[in-house]
């Protein structure tokens, strides 16, 4: 199956002032590609309006499955997407989170199933503890796994390795690999080590 993004001459403005202007871009599956630019320059607004958070003011962003255009609640299934300002419930357990995002997704897996997909981001010992009780590491590992929990062939990422430690990076980009291989990747970052994730698609300015 061949999924394909494209922004038709993008805009975004916010209080009168502009943050993006008539950005055009299209990708196809399988791949992964960057959103480069300094803080500020609108990379996180710009992903927020390809997964569908932000509506541009100008121009739009479609969605095609082998060539046929996704209505919004098609688009909403075919993403998942990873960004500081989306959060765990912190009371809850890794494994209580898990729960509930992946019922949010329609997707009413066992808890055995729950704690084997825990195992994989290296987990499954953490699973009944608060996520308030985690390290940096362990929630980005547990945001890309909720991210992922319904296999979307869309994964957007917004500066996946923030406060990350060499081994935190090697998951990302491991994470990635493996997406890129059947799906569409696209990182929003200017961490340099963030930067070979994939072909530059977008460079933005300050």
């Amino acid at each position: 199956m061949t999924w394909q993004i494209e922004l038709r001459r993008v805009g975004k403005v916010f209080n009168d002032r502009p943050v993006l202007r008539g950005i055009s871009a299209s990708v196809c599956s399988p791949g992964a590609w960057t959103i480069l630019g300094p803080n500020g320059s609108g990379k996180s607004t710009l992903l927020r309006i390809i997964a569908g958070l932000l509506t541009p003011t100008d121009g739009e962003v479609l969605y095609l499955r082998n060539g046929e255009r996704l209505n919004a609640q098609q688009r909403r299934q075919a993403v998942g997407m990873v960004a500081p300002d989306i959060a765990l419930y912190r009371p809850l357990t890794a494994l209580e989170n898990l729960r509930f995002l992946a019922r949010a997704r329609g997707m009413h897996l066992r808890d055995p199933q729950l704690l084997e997909l825990l195992e994989q981001v290296q987990l499954r010992q953490r699973a009944h503890d608060p996520v308030a009780t985690f390290s940096t590491g362990m929630v980005q590992r547990l945001k890309l796994l909720t991210a992922l929990v319904h296999r979307p062939p869309v994964l957007l990422l917004d500066e996946p390795g923030s406060n990350l430690d060499e081994a935190g990076m090697e998951f990302i980009r491991l994470i990635v690999r493996e997406q890129a291989k059947h799906g569409i990747v696209i990182v929003a970052t200017n961490d340099t080590r963030e930067m070979d994730y994939g072909e530059p698609l977008i460079r933005l300015g300050a």
